[in-house]
């Protein structure tokens, strides 16, 4: 999750921001962090090939009770076919806006759900389209 202990050993200026970051959250945004982490560190996925039909999304309710970065792990479940890439800028902006900002959960959850949703009906025009 966390860079190289080795680097934070040879003062990696990076590693060590991440470290003081880390330490000074409450134990809650320390797991939100994590949680985040490991939705960047498992993004990328082979793309599509030409021609094979896309899946089609899951069907996965939303949880009454659900965090921004459970939504973008449900949200990846359900359109796995996505390339996770192409979110990656507008979910992590998202995540900001209600980390930094304080934006409402709800409000950006129902924004990464229609973002997800346009990307995989890109995705299938991209893939209609190509055959």
């Amino acid at each position: 999750m966390f860079p190289n202990p080795g680097n934070l050993q040879r003062g990696d200026a990076e590693s060590r921001r991440l470290l003081s970051i880390y330490k000074s959250l409450s134990t809650a945004d320390r797991k939100t962090l994590l949680d985040f982490a490991d939705f960047l560190a498992t993004r990328d996925r082979p793309e599509q090939a030409a021609g094979h039909a896309v899946a089609e999304p899951a069907h996965e309710p939303r949880p009454e009770k659900e965090s921004v970065v459970q939504a973008i792990k449900r949200l990846s479940r359900i359109y796995h076919m996505v390339d996770r890439a192409t979110l990656l800028n507008e979910t992590s902006s998202l995540m900001s806006q209600h980390l930094m900002q304080g934006r409402a959960a709800v409000e950006v959850i129902d924004e990464l759900e229609t973002l997800f949703e346009k990307r995989y009906h890109a995705l299938i025009g991209k893939t209609v389209g190509e055959e």
